[in-house]
C-alpha cells in the first residue's frame, strides 16, 4: 500500500527520512542490542538522545544559555495549568490574549489559579483575525497567546510587544520558522505537529521566572525540579523524545528552520493563491493573519463538504474534515508535507469547482 497524503492537524505527518531510520533502529539502536523503547532513561544510552536532542533544538532555535530547555508530558493542554502555576510568582494577576478556542481553552483553566484579564480579543471577528497590540496590566505576573490557532488558521508573523513576561503556546507552527526566544519569557509548544509523535511537549523557559512555582504545585509539574533533574524527574517520553531527536537532525540537514520556512512559505502560497483566484472556495482569516500550517476552506453550501471530502479521500488526500466550529475543509501543511501533497490537493480541489461550481 502507498502512503496517504496526511492533512491531519495533529498527529501528523513525520518526514519519511525520519520514519525509516526509526524503523532501521527499532530492535537495534546503534549495537547496543536494544530498541531505544527499552532503554531506562537513566542509562548511558538514552541519556546521550536525549542531550544530543537538546544541543540541537538549541541550536536550531539559538536559544539563548539563560534559558531551560525542558522535555515534558502531559500535551500543551497540562501547560493552561502548569504555566499559572510556575509563572505567577504570587502575583495572583495573569492576561491573556484570545484569537480562537485554544486561547478560550488557556483561559478556563488559568482562572482556577487566578485572577485573568482579557489583554485583547478577535471574538468581535469570529477569530478571523489577530490583535498587534495587547492591553496588558503592568501588575500582572505575564500575558499568554497563541502563536499560531490550529482550529482558526490565525497565526501572528511578528512577535507581539509586551512590558511583562510573553508567554507563548507555540505548538502549531513550532520550529516551522526562525524564532527570536530572547523576546519570550516561555514558549511550549506540543511535538506531534512538526517535530514529533504524540505524548512529548516542549518548555522553553528563562531562568528568572522558575523556581518560584505555588504551593500544592506537583513536583512534576514544577519547572524549576524537572530543569535541575533535566527533564527526568520521572520518566520521560522516552521513544516520542528519540524521533524528536531525529526530526531535529533532519531539520538541520535540510539547513534549518531558515530553509524549512522558506519551503513552508511556498507551500502556503500555492494553496493560498489557488483560494484567492477561487469564486467557488474561501479561506475566512484576515490576509495579513493567514497561517501557513493550518488552512481552513469553507464553500457557500455546506451540503457539498461531505461530497469533497469523500472524493478526496479516493484520491489519497486525507484527514481535511474542517473542525466542527468552522465546517468546511482544513488543510495542515506541517514541515514534513511535501509540496507534491499542496499540489495535488490544489489539482483535485480545481477539479472539484469545476464539476460543482
Amino acid at each position: 500500500m502507498s502512503r496517504i497524503v496526511n492533512f491531519s492537524a495533529g498527529p501528523a505527518m513525520l518526514p519519511a527520512e525520519v520514519l525509516a531510520r526509526a524503523g532501521d533502529e527499532m530492535l537495534d539502536w546503534r549495537g547496543s542490542g536494544m530498541s531505544v523503547m527499552e532503554m531506562s532513561h537513566s542509562g548511558p544510552e538514552f541519556m546521550s538522545i536525549a542531550a544530543e536532542a537538546e544541543a540541537d533544538l538549541r541550536a536550531l532555535l539559538a536559544i539563548p544559555p539563560d534559558y531551560k530547555v525542558l522535555f515534558l508530558q502531559g500535551g500543551a493542554t497540562l501547560q493552561f495549568a502548569q504555566v499559572p502555576m510556575n509563572l505567577l510568582r504570587g502575583k495572583g494577576k495573569a492576561d491573556y490574549v484570545v484569537t480562537g478556542e485554544w486561547s478560550k481553552k488557556a483561559v478556563k483553566e488559568a482562572k482556577s489559579y487566578c485572577d485573568v484579564a482579557i489583554a485583547a480579543s478577535s471574538e468581535d471577528r469570529n477569530f478571523t483575525y489577530a490583535p498587534k497590540s495587547f492591553s496588558a496590566r503592568r501588575d500582572a505576573a505575564y500575558v499568554h497567546y497563541c502563536s499560531n490557532e490550529t482550529i482558526g488558521g490565525v497565526e501572528y508573523h511578528s512577535i507581539p510587544q509586551a512590558e511583562i513576561p510573553l508567554v507563548a503556546d507555540a505548538s502549531s507552527h513550532f520550529l516551522s520558522r526562525p524564532l527570536d526566544v530572547s523576546k519570550f519569557g516561555l514558549i511550549y509548544a506540543g511535538a506531534q505537529k512538526n517535530a514529533g509523535p504524540a505524548g512529548l511537549t516542549f518548555v522553553i523557559v528563562r531562568d528568572d521566572l522558575i523556581g518560584q512555582a505555588a504551593k500544592g504545585t506537583p513536583s512534576v509539574m514544577d519547572y524549576k525540579l524537572q530543569a535541575d533533574a533535566d527533564s527526568m524527574l520521572n520518566t520521560p517520553a522516552c521513544y516520542s523524545l528519540y524521533i524528536a531527536g531525529l526530526v531535529f537532525k533532519w531539520l538541520k540537514q535540510l539547513g534549518g528552520v531558515a530553509e524549512i520556512e522558506k519551503r513552508n512559505v511556498q507551500k502556503a502560497k500555492l494553496l493560498y493563491d489557488y483560494l484567492d483566484r477561487s469564486a467557488f472556495f474561501r479561506n475566512p482569516v484576515a490576509k495579513e493573519d493567514r497561517s501557513r500550517m493550518n488552512i481552513p476552506v469553507t464553500m457557500k453550501d455546506k451540503a457539498l463538504d461531505e461530497p469533497l471530502l469523500k472524493g478526496a479521500a479516493e484520491r489519497g488526500l486525507v484527514q481535511l474534515k474542517g473542525h466542527r466550529s468552522v465546517g468546511g475543509m482544513r488543510a495542515s501543511i506541517y514541515n514534513a508535507m511535501p509540496i507534491e501533497g499542496v499540489q495535488a490537493l490544489v489539482a483535485y480541489m480545481r477539479e472539484f469547482e469545476q464539476k460543482n461550481g
